[in-house]
């Protein structure tokens, strides 16, 4: 039954009805319906190779099941649940459709058991996902889904050339384990890395995801990113490079985080944050650091689609995101107020919430394996999370002032979907069996020990102390409407102008060069002019004797140049 109906082909079945569906709850209820029947085909389907066939010579798996795949699957259609309950008042089609497009490759991709199947999912993503930027139908938002789109679309054709060197060297179109060391192994690493949004390579994100719709960002944040978690954990794991590039992912958001005045970009970094423990787990690669990451991956999806919809539900109600225009809304809308909590709870890793216990399978692994270092800034980057996503999104947006908006509490499903990702948050927290049991791996381990609790707690005692000095002293950022520079700023703004002032010096020195040239010719033709035209020397009439002997002396020139 599976071989016939694989999970992505629901997702795709659902968008191709959903239309027909008539507009309002009908429509949302049978959007609702598909991650729920989706989820129940992955939870029965028994491990091995499914769906195989042949195409073009080539043996394509669109079904390896193992516990990872099923993990990423189930919480692919846990989110795509919670976000279309969210998204229940939406009455655009197109966002409606294509939700379900983007979760139905993602998870397609997460099953794949070859890497042509793997491309052809990977590029569904982008394509799918798009939309729901260009939902908002702004200029803006047109402008920023075509360079969404441009990054998407690239990695793909990085992927596929990588893929097409891959069997060129290996006769082979697996999805398996892979070194680094050729060059076709190179470009399927740089492919995942920049939809994981590597260092340098992750300014599509904070420029996309707060540029989509409300609602869209909350699926966003889902997928794109933990497919490429996804990716990286079955292809690169125990990649030593990837500890150090993660170290860097868990660092530097953490600067931009705290002066970002948009609350969404705030979270968009904090994201890109949370994936750099997640890449230096898949790059310690022992069995407790890879559970770490499947666990971080999947609590970081509902504690991530929390603060994006508590975020998305003020947005909602008064149109805006900025921390300089937000502030005393904890009074009418409190129970929006609750669930930011609780998701910045998770997300700074307090005990009882779940980041605690995911976060905390990584941070032993790295020093099981003497990281010391890497354990060290991955604490710091925990306590920047703690201030930049703990405090500061629901203490702008709820507490820091009034700002003098008294909007409505969310609509009903929003508060629902929220609701129950909070719920899970907490669940999660207070009893992981159930998620460890999920994990690729048994786990031996236990999150809640003394020396775990004491050194979380001590470490978010002093950096909400910190943040209480700094806001008193004046010194934390304060909310302010700014701009701030991001490394997409040298090829969106220092490389045009670059290449202008290039094309302006090329432009004089040819034009220079041009002049010159058209200077000489004229100075050529008007010294002809004056040699034969009808004034001129050579046109004058000479006597016989001197012509005779000019040519006289060319003609003992000639000989003697002959001689030597």
């Amino acid at each position: 039954m599976t071989d016939l109906f694989p999970p992505f082909l629901l997702f795709v079945a659902g968008a191709l009805v959903l239309p027909l569906i008539p507009n309002g709850h009908p429509r949302s209820l049978a959007a609702v319906i598909v991650p729920v029947i989706s989820a129940y085909f992955i939870w029965m389907m028994p491990e091995g190779m499914h769906g195989q066939f042949l195409f073009m010579g080539q043996e394509l798996t669109l079904l390896r099941v193992d516990k990872l795949s099923t993990v990423f699957g189930l919480v692919f259609c846990l989110a795509a649940f919670l976000a279309l309950i969210y998204a229940w008042h939406v009455r655009d089609t197109i966002q409606q459709t294509t939700s379900l497009l983007y979760a139905g490759a993602a998870i397609g991709a997460v099953f794949a058991g070859d890497l042509i199947s793997l491309f052809i999912f990977w590029e569904g993503t982008a394509i799918a996902s798009v939309f729901l930027i260009w939902a908002r139908r702004t200029e803006g938002a047109y402008s920023t889904g075509l360079r969404y789109l441009i990054v998407q679309v690239g990695s793909g054709v990085i992927l596929l050339a990588g893929i097409l060197l891959q069997y060129v060297d290996s006769g082979s179109m697996a999805f398996d384990a892979m070194t680094l060391g050729s060059p076709a192994t190179w470009a399927i690493f740089l492919a995942f890395g920049v939809k994981c949004a590597f260092p340098l390579l992750h300014n599509w994100m904070p420029d996309a995801y707060p540029a989509a719709t409300v609602t869209g960002t909350v699926i966003l944040s889902a997928f794109t990113t933990k497919l490429a978690v996804y990716a990286l954990a079955r292809g690169f794991a125990g990649t030593e490079i990837l500890i150090y590039i993660g170290a860097i992912m868990a660092i530097f958001p953490v600067f931009y985080a705290v002066i970002e005045n948009d609350l969404r970009r705030v979270l968009t970094y904090s994201l890109n944050q949370q994936l750099g423990f997640m890449v230096v787990g898949i790059g310690v690669g022992t069995e407790l650091a890879l559970n770490g990451t499947v666990a971080h991956a999947f609590a970081s999806i509902l504690y991530q689609a929390l603060l994006f919809m508590s975020i998305g539900a003020v947005l909602f109600r008064t149109g805006t995101a900025k921390a300089s225009e937000l502030g005393g809304l904890y009074k009418t809308m409190p129970l929006t107020m609750i669930f930011c909590v609780i998701g910045a709870a998770s997300i700074s890793s307090f005990p009882l919430f779940s980041g605690f216990v995911s976060k905390s399978l990584i941070l032993s692994a790295s020093v099981h394996e003497g990281h010391y270092i890497v354990w060290g800034i991955l604490l710091f980057a925990s306590a920047g999370a703690f201030i930049h996503s703990g405090i500061k999104v629901p203490f702008f947006a709820f507490f820091a002032q009034d700002s003098g908006l008294r909007p409505k509490e969310a609509p009903w499903n929003m508060l629902l979907a929220m609701g129950l990702t909070a719920f899970l948050c907490i669940a999660i927290g207070v009893y992981s069996d159930p998620l460890y049991a999920l994990l690729p791996y048994e786990v031996v381990y236990v999150s809640y020990t003394t020396t775990h609790v004491v050194t979380q707690l001590q470490l978010l005692f002093f950096s909400a102390l910190a943040f209480a000095m700094l806001m008193r002293t004046g010194i934390y950022p304060p909310a302010l409407k700014s701009v701030n520079l991001d490394f997409d700023w040298s090829y969106r703004k220092l490389g045009p102008a670059l290449i202008g002032a290039v094309r302006y010096v090329v432009r004089g020195i040819w034009g220079g060069l041009i002049g010159t040239g058209l200077r000489g010719v004229n100075w050529g033709f008007a010294a002809l002019q004056r040699a034969h035209g009808a004034d001129g020397l050579l046109a004058r009439a000479w006597p016989t004797g001197q012509m005779v002997l000019w040519i006289a002396v060319l003609l003992g020139a000639t000989l003697l140049l002959n001689y030597m």
